[in-house]
């Protein structure tokens, strides 16, 4: 049986799952479109070049990209803003949500975390492992900046109060969750990646800083919630 008070919930997340190949394997991401009162609010924005699956896949799940007002950006990564410089420039009224630290390197201002900490393990890499490692570093020089227009912090609502953002650092210090108490959901980024069946740190090796993700994953269980959105593993029911 539904839970009623989420089938008359104003607000509905709604899985976007992009399959695409890179050097011959099949890899999968899954931005989330956050539906409210007609309005679209896209939360992250693909590798770049995915403007066009992404707007594909709204398209089929009956909606369109014109009515997108906002984006919000969980944290800085290639995979999570590589098109939001082609989203803006499609969409010039859309408005760019994300974490006062998180935006400073979306807009250009600053040397991104990933980027430093991509310099300092090319330092540590053999020859072989060296030449992915100077492919990722130019990749990520190769990002297109974009402004961010609204700065949230932990605790801040959105959406009229349906929507919570969560400090989730550790992936990267400024990285945001988003809760949905009515929903029981929460829309996870890179705070969380499912592994045999269970929530758990997405990519451990590369987290800014370990300790931090590990809260912030603790943080996220403990959350009165029962379906979570996960960029790189989709949709979990707990």
């Amino acid at each position: 049986m539904k839970d009623t008070g989420v089938m008359n919930n104003p607000v509905q997340i709604i899985n976007l799952p992009i399959e695409f190949e890179y050097y011959g394997q099949m890899y999968s991401i899954c931005p989330s479109l956050i539906v409210y009162k007609d309005e679209l609010t896209l939360v992250d924005t693909g590798y770049p070049g995915f403007l066009d699956r992404i707007e594909g896949e709204i398209l089929q799940k009956g909606y369109h990209p014109d009515q997108l007002t906002q984006i919000i950006i969980t944290h800085y990564d290639d995979d999570h803003i590589g098109s939001l410089h082609d989203f803006k420039e499609k969409h010039p009224a859309v408005r760019i949500i994300a974490s006062e630290w998180e935006s400073k390197a979306i807009a250009g201002e600053v040397k991104s975390e990933r980027l430093r900490q991509a310099e300092q393990l090319l330092e540590e890499m053999d020859e072989q492992q060296a030449e992915s490692g100077r492919e990722f570093i130019e990749e990520l020089k190769r990002l297109r900046a974009a402004s961010v227009d609204f700065l949230v912090k932990d605790g801040d609502h959105l959406m009229d109060g349906h929507c919570e953002v969560l400090a989730t650092p550790g992936h990267t210090t400024g990285h945001i969750s988003l809760y949905f108490p009515e929903l029981k959901s929460v829309i996870t980024g890179d705070a969380a990646v499912v592994e045999e069946g269970e929530l758990a740190i997405a990519n451990p090796q590369y987290c800014i800083n370990l300790v931090q993700a590990e809260q912030s994953l603790r943080l996220l269980k403990s959350l009165d919630a029962n379906t979570y959105y996960i960029y790189h593993s989709g949709i979990y029911l707990r």
